[in-house]
């Protein structure tokens, strides 16, 4: 009869499977501790965008399209042509304007020398006046003695009157003149000050069938066709710079306690990995809430008034460079968080920017250039040499 060998004796419980989940229980109480101490000084949102400036390309004047330089995600440098208009009824109306100014040169010079014919002829008269008055004098003093008639007195003081009038009439005639011209030069006169007038708005309409970028950028959003007639102010299309962008991070209220202007921030793209990040600066917090600006505002004096947590939009300056390696396009998503341990700056701006924050200079040779062109047709018109007396130039 075969004996049962004696059965093992039970192994011991093992401890490991607590040991683990006590040990990751610690880890994750000293993670959240980290992670607690560490977000004191800092505030965070996920509900942040990049925003920037959209610019309108717009034309000054109606015309029909001809020439579209640019469409869609093509990018374009300032003072770049975009869009070109039929330049005819421009082009002449530039004509016509240049003819008239150069006619009323013309007739202005007229206007001087017919001061100076006048001039002469009053200072012809007044000869005839004296003699005339000297004839009669001397035919009275002859009179006692009988060497001269009366008859001959009586013609005498005749060519007296009619030279005292025709005096008169000329010096009238200098008056009118001297009215058309008086306390002027040629280039102050009415008429060419009116005619160089339209000679300038008709080269700026010309200038301006010929529609240029305000700014360097891309292109977006064109609505612009061949052929389409277009009226001042409405928009062709539009340049995004995007080189010229920020972020608006909105805040919970009860998260810009400590936030103030001049605070880093660190930013992440949902667009880029997380390895990328944008450094940034508070450059400003918004006057109000986003709720507050909205087109229409919540009516919270009702009896169904229900707490909804708001958000202050602030603004973030991002660095150029960074922006420049890893380009941002208006409206991607952005985590900000920014370090809060320096309060030292001011809560909101009170000081108005020494520079314009934006500008374009595409339009600043209009008048200059439009000047040129009157001086050319002026000078053209013009003979210094022989009119510079009758000019008073």
């Amino acid at each position: 009869m075969t004996t049962n060998a004696p059965s093992p004796a039970p192994a011991k419980s093992s401890f490991r499977p607590q040991l683990l989940l006590i040990l990751a229980i610690v880890l994750l109480v000293v993670a959240l501790g980290i992670w607690y101490v560490t977000r004191l000084g800092s505030e965070s949102t996920d509900d942040a965008y990049v925003d920037g400036n959209i610019v309108q390309v717009t034309s000054q004047v109606s015309g029909t399209v001809t020439v579209i330089s640019g469409d869609n995600t093509d990018h374009v440098d300032a003072n770049s042509p975009l869009v070109t208009l039929n330049a005819v009824d421009a082009e002449i109306q530039y004509e016509r304007a240049k003819s008239n100014l150069a006619r009323a040169v013309r007739q202005a010079r007229t206007q001087y020398y017919q001061v100076q014919q006048l001039e002469a002829e009053v200072s012809q008269r007044q000869n005839d006046v004296r003699k005339a008055q000297d004839d009669v004098r001397r035919r009275n003093q002859l009179a006692a003695s009988g060497a001269v008639s009366r008859e001959e007195i009586s013609h005498a003081e005749e060519v007296l009157k009619n030279a005292v009038a025709g005096l008169d009439g000329t010096q009238h005639a200098l008056a009118v003149r001297l009215a058309m011209v008086d306390n002027t030069t040629l280039r102050t006169h009415p008429d060419v000050l009116v005619a160089a007038s339209n000679l300038r708005d008709a080269f700026i309409s010309l200038h301006r069938t010929q529609i240029y970028s305000p700014v360097s950028g891309v292109i977006t959003k064109r609505s612009v066709q061949v052929g389409q007639r277009i009226n001042p102010g409405v928009a062709l299309m539009s340049v995004v710079p995007v080189d010229q962008v920020w972020v608006n991070a909105n805040f919970k209220e009860s998260q810009i306690e400590d936030l103030r202007i001049g605070q880093p921030a660190e930013l992440r793209a949902d667009a880029y990995s997380r390895d990328v990040v944008f450094h940034g600066t508070i450059v400003g917090l918004d006057a109000g809430t986003g709720s507050a600006f909205s087109l229409m505002p919540a009516q919270n004096a009702t009896g169904n008034w229900i707490k909804v947590t708001q958000r202050v939009p602030v603004r973030i300056a991002l660095d150029a460079q960074e922006v420049q390696r890893s380009p941002l396009r208006l409206g991607l998503s952005m985590r900000v968080s920014v370090n809060t341990q320096d309060l030292s700056g001011p809560v909101l701006n009170k000081k108005a920017p020494a520079q314009p924050a934006y500008s374009t200079n595409i339009f600043q040779n209009e008048l200059k250039d439009a000047n040129d062109v009157v001086e050319q047709v002026i000078s053209a018109n013009e003979d210094r040499g022989r009119d510079a007396k009758a000019l008073k130039l």
